[in-house]
């Protein structure tokens, strides 16, 4: 079934007895199922595609050369890169490859020297988020920074998120523009964590994706147009990429302190579906189940739309609420949730018993 109503604050309840043996059932399941086998054909052609586009999104920003055409090759390789930042998602949940080694190889080739996107730090961060999804404590997602996920952050707040948080809601979707130069600058900042693996080499291939990218824009084109391409390109991949992972938690139920349901409910609660059909899955790459891939994250791709028949109906059964919905709501309760965060700030002298976080309709 599908919720109706989620208050986004709220926790979800203690688990009931045997709630441990949940997840064992379901789990079996959907092995029974044969849905946690590889699909190394599938995976094949996705790599090649992504490998097509991006060698033929160069190569026609080299064949257009000096021309203002070139930004919409500027808006095709943002595309590219958020699928390519896609696939290298699926290569770090081992959804590819079963050995370590070549996980990492290919994940450090494909997002550090393909986009400029630190392996090493991104992984460390998706890891603790998988871990405790919507947790303000442990998920490093819901950590504020610029803008602020819960009342309690932003009353805490100071300086530009305060500021900022009053209208975040507003601001969400603009600030998305900077969020591809925001996780370049994020992996760079990463490598003086002395817990990132073979920080040299991660170093090394940023250094020569930015130097190639760089030196590519300003040999091929003229100083504004090299700075229009750099503004398209980026600010449309970060858009892109904060479309695809904002509708994953963003308004869904968060957690503090000592708050830690079982697996099963902790990963379910505090996730959203969003329904849609084969465009959906090629936009979102399959993070729209977000729910299955969040239970089961070596699940490949293609298979989370069969388990999801599966893990909803096993839901239903034993009580878990189940939310889904379509593309355009999802980031409506996503902003109704930033706006519904930032009252505090807008009225601060509001006292925090009289609030009543909105329901989603």
């Amino acid at each position: 079934m599908t919720t109706s109503a989620l208050a986004p604050e709220s926790s979800p309840r203690s688990p009931r007895r045997g709630a441990d043996g949940d997840y064992a059932r379901l789990l079996r399941r959907i092995s029974e199922a044969g849905l946690m086998n590889r699909r190394p054909v599938y995976y094949a052609v996705r790599l090649g595609l992504v490998g097509v586009a991006f060698a033929a999104g160069w190569a026609a920003f080299v064949l257009i050369g000096d021309s203002w055409w070139t930004l919409l090759v500027a808006g095709f390789m943002a595309v590219t890169f958020a699928q390519i930042a896609l696939v290298m998602h699926d290569v770090a949940h081992r959804q590819v490859f079963r050995l370590r080694q070549r996980t990492e190889l290919v994940g450090r080739l494909v997002g550090n020297a393909g986009i400029g996107l630190g392996y090493g730090w991104w992984q460390d961060k998706h890891t603790r988020h998988h871990a405790n999804p919507n947790h303000e404590e442990l998920d490093p997602d819901v950590a504020p920074d610029i803008l602020v996920w819960s009342q309690q952050q932003a009353r805490s707040s100071r300086g530009l998120p305060r500021l900022i948080g009053r209208a975040q809601a507003f601001l969400f979707f603009p600030f998305l523009l900077l969020e591809g130069l925001n996780l370049h600058v994020a992996g760079v900042r990463a490598l003086r964590n002395r817990s990132i693996k073979q920080r040299g080499s991660e170093g090394a291939l940023l250094f020569v994706h930015f130097a190639t990218y760089l030196a590519a824009l300003f040999a091929v084109l003229p100083a504004d147009k090299a700075f229009a391409f750099l503004a398209v390109h980026q600010g449309l991949f970060g858009l892109y990429m904060g479309c695809i992972f904002a509708p994953n938690h963003k308004g869904m139920p968060t957690l503090t302190g000592d708050d830690r349901p079982d697996y099963l409910r902790r990963q379910v609660l505090t996730s959203r579906n969003v329904r849609g059909g084969a465009l959906t899955d090629l936009a979102l790459g399959g993070l729209n189940y977000q729910i299955e891939h969040h239970l089961f994250p070596s699940m490949p791709t293609p298979n989370l739309r069969h388990a999801q028949v599966i893990v909803r109906d096993y839901c239903t059964e034993i009580g878990v609420p189940y939310h889904e919905t379509g593309l355009i709501s999802s980031y409506r309760e996503a902003l109704r949730h930033l706006h519904h965060v930032g009252a505090p700030l807008r009225t601060p002298d509001r006292h925090p018993a009289t609030e009543v976080p909105p329901r989603d309709r």
